[in-house]
């Protein structure tokens, strides 16, 4: 099937509705790969152009399809422990503490996939004796369509790689026959995870405060000026002595933050 050509104006159009509305950064080196991310969608609205697709979302009629488009455009493939590091990090400074409360926060958990890793370990770390019953993890994200799949907690058996089978056995609930290849998370675990809706731009002063934040792998999608602010923002939801992840990549610094690894910092 030959899509149409995502031209340059049509691009520039949509990056620019994207930057006005949610502080969004698409630049040139994503063209491609958001041109395949929408092509089924104008295909499937009878559209022959990028240009009136673009035209559509920032229209009042095109609410709809525009949150549609912020999935597609926003939500990231991903896995169970990435970034194993961040988490071996996590599990020695709990050990050491061995707090009897613990409030974690997954900022930009997409499907869940963060989240539920987070309520593994701290599973694995009560179970062990090394820190208390009162725990919990709130995955929030802009996405309704990811949330949906986060609460649900369906995942194939690829995303779960990196889950030892000793977890597998602890936390996962293989799927009806229906559904090969398909592992649920165990209800149980499902109970100490919240999913919320947030836009992480919007004032947040409800939640927390929290004893760590992991806000990985979103702040490429932001302009330098909406990434600081956002920071700052959650910076404050975050206890003294708190620990905050952003992705091992990304090149982060703030004064109230102590480095402690690649994308993992101690609030001072």
């Amino acid at each position: 099937m030959t899509w149409p050509v995502l031209q340059q104006s049509a691009y520039e159009q949509l990056a620019a509705l994207m930057e006005a509305s949610l502080g969004l950064s698409l630049s040139m080196a994503r063209k491609a790969g958001v041109a395949l991310r929408l092509a089924p969608r104008l295909q499937r609205l009878g559209l022959d152009s990028y240009e009136a697709y673009v035209a559509f979302i920032g229209s009042a009629d095109g609410a709809t399809e525009f949150q549609i488009a912020l999935d597609l455009l926003t939500t990231l493939e991903s896995h169970f422990f990435r970034e194993p590091q961040h988490f071996d990090l996590l599990e020695s400074e709990l050990s050491r503490l061995r707090p009897q409360r613990l409030r974690l926060w997954s900022a930009a958990t997409a499907f869940g996939d963060e989240a539920y890793s987070l309520a593994m370990l701290l599973s694995d770390l009560q179970q062990a004796g090394r820190i208390g019953a009162d725990w919990s993890v709130l995955g929030s994200d802009v996405s309704e369509r990811a949330l949906r799949g986060a609460v649900e907690a369906l995942y194939s058996e690829d995303r779960l790689r990196h889950v030892t089978p000793e977890r597998m056995r602890r936390y996962g609930l293989r799927a009806s026959a229906g559904s090969v290849g398909l592992v649920q998370m165990q209800a149980a675990l499902r109970e100490r995870v919240e999913f919320l809706r947030l836009d992480l731009r919007r004032p947040v002063d409800e939640l927390g405060p929290f004893d760590a934040i992991l806000l990985r792998h979103v702040l490429p999608y932001f302009d330098a000026r909406t990434a600081q602010a956002l920071v700052e923002r959650l910076l404050e939801r975050l206890r003294p002595g708190g620990l905050f992840f952003t992705g091992a990549s990304e090149a982060f610094g703030h004064l109230s933050l102590e480095p402690l690894a690649p994308g993992a910092f101690r609030r001072k």
